[in-house]
């Protein structure tokens, strides 16, 4: 009995023993592993005193390759210093963007262009800039001409064009157009999809809180002046710049459709040009309407032309008082039918261009000018060597 006891005992204690030495062994472990972590953190700290080691090059060199890598955008390690490299993400990038094409929804773009900041005051200084909104099928085809008004002028203007998606003619690095096309949809004309292309620029220029004016044109549109005199007109206008009209007839009050009431009535029914050159704050109510937007995109159809009607009516209701109800944009519509008369090279004469020039009068902030049309259309291509001629004796570029 006693020898068993003694068994028992010697097995107890080998079991005793044994997990004892189990214990041991865990903590080691768990020492060994803390040790180790503890060292590789104080070696990533230190590492510019890796050169203090007793270590041949070799194995240096062999460590420091097994280390992870580090983003320069988060971190940089040099050998003399722990250096923090920021990427900068602020102001600039939010107030100006680079690049006219982006990956945004028209949803998601026309809610971010409805953002107004509720502090007035600017945190920078600005230089307001008039933004160039070319709606066109494919090329500017009078881009050579636009070239020479635009030059010298830089940090003064935004260009953005509005081209069918198929559209995929490349334009030279060196050109004022170069990557200035937005994200486009197929337009039709007579569709009211036509305006959403217009929103769409207006959009996209919003994007930009140093543009404070926009100018719709077309590939067949002319500057009549030189940048600096359209620049003055334009900024310094007391009012907007949207043709609008009552029209009894067929063309005009007989497109409206009482399906339009009770938000729009026939007495308030206008038509006008699709020619715009509007401020900032017109610029936000355009691509915030839910209202007027898609009652005219439901009832305006079948013979109802939304970009001669859809603007002059919604400025008319709501923000007459601050408009001229008038275009910038000189175009003939004389010779009768759906579309103006075009233009071509032998049309292009010094009288013609001063004729549009200095032809009329108008009010302009209060008193009268015979400066009405900054802008005309519908120019060819043929024409465009004439214009280029003609451009710094009458129109005074550069």
């Amino acid at each position: 009995m006693k020898r068993k006891q003694q068994e028992g005992s010697l097995s107890g204690g080998r079991v005793c023993s044994t997990q004892s030495h189990s214990h041991m062994f865990n903590l080691f472990s768990h020492v060994l592993v803390f040790a180790s972590g503890l060292v590789i953190g104080i070696t990533l700290i230190n590492f510019s005193d890796l050169k203090h080691f007793s270590l041949n090059s070799q194995f240096q060199q062999l460590f420091i390759s097994s280390l992870p890598s580090f983003s320069p955008a988060s971190s940089t390690l040099n050998n003399q210093t722990n250096v923090t490299t920021i990427t900068r993400n602020g102001l600039r990038g939010f107030l100006r963007p680079t690049k006219a094409m982006h990956d945004m929804t028209e949803e998601e773009l026309l809610w971010r262009a409805s953002m107004v900041p509720r502090i007035e005051e600017l945190p920078y200084k600005q230089t307001p800039k008039v933004a160039f909104m070319f709606l066109t099928k494919g090329p500017v085809l009078l881009a050579p001409l636009w070239e020479r008004f635009f030059k010298g002028n830089e940090g003064l203007y935004s260009i953005y064009v509005h081209s069918h998606p198929s559209f995929t003619h490349s334009v030279p690095k060196t050109s004022v157009f170069h990557g200035r096309r937005i994200p486009s949809k197929e337009v039709r004309w007579g569709h009211f999809n036509i305006v959403g292309a217009e929103r769409r620029l207006v959009a996209n220029a919003l994007l930009d809180l140093s543009n404070q004016r926009f100018v719709l044109l077309s590939e067949s549109c002319i500057p009549l002046f030189n940048f600096s005199t359209i620049y003055d007109y334009v900024m310094h206008s007391k009012k907007t710049f949207v043709e609008a009209y009552d029209m009894v007839g067929p063309v005009g009050r007989g497109r409206y459709s009482p399906m339009m009431k009770p938000l729009v009535r026939l007495s308030q029914w206008r038509k006008g040009s699709q020619w715009f050159q509007i401020d900032r704050a017109l610029a936000i109510e355009i691509v915030s309407d839910q209202q007027y937007f898609p009652l005219f995109k439901k009832h305006c159809r079948n013979g109802c032309y939304g970009d001669e009607h859809y603007l002059p009516t919604f400025v008319s209701i709501k923000f007459w008082q601050s408009n001229s109800n008038r275009t910038l944009t000189w175009v003939d519509w004389s010779r009768g039918g759906p579309h103006p008369a075009r233009f071509m090279r032998q049309d292009v004469t010094h009288d013609f261009l001063n004729k549009l020039r200095h032809g009329r009068t108008c009010q302009y902030n209060g008193n009268t000018t015979n400066i009405c049309y900054l802008f005309a259309r519908k120019f060819t291509s043929q024409a465009l060597d004439r214009l280029l001629r003609f451009a710094p004796q009458i129109m005074q570029f550069n």
